[in-house]
């Protein structure tokens, strides 16, 4: 009997499948997207100077039919005894070739993708304020698409995830290939860049305002794809004692424009149509959430704070601090 968010698989047999990672990727986009054609264009005309071997990764990845699929805190697609040794070992090897891993965990017939974040914490500390049961979601900034999984594990029922990140796309589709699973799409598009739809019951923006230039528009943008009786998740670095726009980088981070403080955060809420905002939870990153590992073998978190005071960025600015806004219209 299948638990609550792990799905039986009786997919057709491995011998029979004849279509590779690529291909899925694509049919998912045609089935479930009416951005099908532009994505797959995206893709297609990248120049991207690794997206020819991220593909072939995709491609290379052996056909397999998982006995489960669990969308808990560590995404678990199949078991180790579901592929002979062979394929496992080329099943890993495509994987691999798919590094930096920002977000996870996952683990695919019995491959432990310790990802840079340990995204289950974010997650643990969110999801307790959310009701997510049947409903569409937008996830802005989605990275390869973890958080749709445990969307998915909430009661949603769909999520469609938004990130120009070309290797985001590609891990989140070997991930998909083995779950079968079209119900939590990752689209290579930015918010600026999605056509107005159907408005969606849940928005989140999860660590993107403070990437933005203009982070007041980016919450508009937001709200105008939040339905009138919807939630926005609107999770950023914060700062205690008033915004802070940081000369040069942020903890390493290229690209931090401005970091808020709550008040500007609800101000930004306030004028995109959120009457209705308040802190769910606030916490400090640490070392023990965002590291390297063998799947992001960079630079992280610890290489960003003053060695001498971990309070502190190698900058000089207060080390990092999350809040998550949960906003409604009423």
């Amino acid at each position: 009997m299948p638990q609550l968010g792990i799905h039986a698989r009786l997919p057709p047999t491995p011998g029979a499948r004849s279509i590779d990672a690529v291909d899925a990727l694509f049919a998912s986009w045609r089935r479930t997207s009416p951005l099908a054609r532009r994505c797959i264009g995206i893709l297609r005309e990248s120049r991207h100077g690794d997206l020819r071997r991220w593909l072939a990764a995709l491609r290379r990845l052996p056909a397999a039919a998982p006995s489960a699929v669990d969308y808990g805190a560590r995404i678990r697609i199949g078991r180790q005894g579901d592929l002979p040794a062979a394929a496992r070992d080329a099943l890993e090897a495509a994987l691999r070739d798919l590094i930096p891993w920002r977000k996870g965990p996952f683990d695919l017939f019995g491959i432990d993708i310790d990802a840079e974040w340990r995204s289950e914490r974010k997650w643990a500390r969110i999801r307790p304020h959310l009701d997510l049961a049947g409903r569409r979601v937008l996830d802005v900034g989605c990275g390869n698409g973890y958080y749709g999984w445990r969307m998915l594990e909430a009661g949603a029922r769909a999520v469609t995830g938004i990130d120009p990140s070309l290797l985001a796309v590609a891990q989140h589709a070997a991930v998909a290939y083995y779950a079968g699973d079209h119900r939590n799409l990752v689209l290579p598009l930015g918010l600026e860049t999605l056509q107005a739809t159907e408005p969606y019951d849940a928005v989140f923006s999860m660590g993107v305002v403070y990437h933005r230039r203009d982070p007041a528009q980016h919450v508009r943008d937001l709200a105008r794809h939040t339905h009138a009786d919807g939630v926005l998740v609107l999770e950023s670095l914060v700062m205690a004692d008033g915004p802070l726009a940081p000369e040069g980088r942020y903890a390493r981070m290229r690209n931090v424009h401005l970091i808020p403080d709550v008040p500007l955060l609800r101000s930004w809420l306030a004028d995109a149509g959120f009457g209705n905002a308040r802190v769910a939870c606030c916490a400090a990153t640490t070392t023990a959430e965002q590291r390297p590992t063998a799947w992001m073998p960079g630079q992280s978190l610890a290489h960003a704070l003053d060695g001498a005071d971990p309070g502190r960025t190698v900058e000089g600015y207060p080390a990092p601090v999350r809040v998550a806004m949960i906003a409604s219209r009423r």
